[in-house]
């Protein structure tokens, strides 16, 4: 039977990204939490598990379409939630490649789908959406901990490393064109979990990982400003 918990929300956040893996999970973290989600899936994937918690939570999930990386959809997305409020924006959407494969043997349109899904495509859609966010309200992407340049100690994982960090970087600069609001700002390492997109090999399931994660980006909301931090609330290195 549909679950109808309208009165119930402490906020509505607008997860990009939310059709399966760690952006599906956050969804239904953030409903157990008392909150509305509005979540967006592609149009070619077609019927997700995030459609069928719209179903469930019948006033409290809505679902979008957009592709992150086609700027027309973006813009229709903006236009359609034109209006609106949103407590909370996070991208969650990204892609992985071949791990193994190093920047030198990298194909240049394999660098450039890496790139442009991770790194440019999520700051076009805060640039595009970050009006609906208010003043005490919070900004935030999904990055990695292997975006940590501090940090990078062993290689690996080349091209996704500089996407993640390449993301990192425009958020500090959309964070210092922004220096003056009052609005809480995050890039967040879900740590390594065991997704289609994280593979089996890794160490946290997303029960180990999203309640947790979720939990920080709450406590962040009174925190404003720009902050690198894991799904265990501590601090990454830049």
């Amino acid at each position: 039977m549909p679950t109808n918990l309208v009165n119930a929300s402490s906020g509505t956040i607008l997860l990009i990204g939310a059709s399966r893996g760690l952006g599906y999970a956050m969804a239904v973290e953030f409903l157990k939490k008392g909150w509305n989600v509005v979540g967006t899936v592609r149009e070619d994937t077609g019927r997700t598990k995030f459609h069928d918690l719209a179903d469930e939570f019948v006033g409290r999930v809505e679902v979008e379409t957009v592709d992150i990386c086609e700027p027309t959809q973006v813009t229709a997305l903006r236009e359609r939630l034109s209006g609106r409020t949103f407590d909370m924006l996070f991208v969650n959407a990204g892609v992985t490649n071949n791990p193994v494969e190093t920047i030198a043997d990298v194909t240049t349109d394999e660098f450039i789908r890496v790139m442009v899904t991770n790194s440019l495509s999520p700051m076009r859609v805060l640039e595009s959406l970050e009006h609906y966010v208010p003043a005490t309200g919070l900004i935030g992407v999904m990055s990695s901990g292997q975006g940590s340049i501090a940090n990078n100690e062993n290689g690996q994982r080349e091209v996704y490393r500089g996407s993640k960090a390449a993301l990192n970087m425009f958020m500090r600069s959309f964070a210092a064109r922004h220096a003056a609001t009052s609005r809480a700002m995050v890039v967040m390492a879900p740590g390594w979990v065991r997704t289609e997109m994280g593979g089996p090999d890794a160490k946290l399931t997303i029960e180990e990982s999203i309640p947790s994660l979720v939990n920080v980006l709450l406590a962040k909301q009174a925190r404003p400003g720009l902050e690198y931090l894991d799904y265990l609330g501590r601090t990454v290195p830049w």
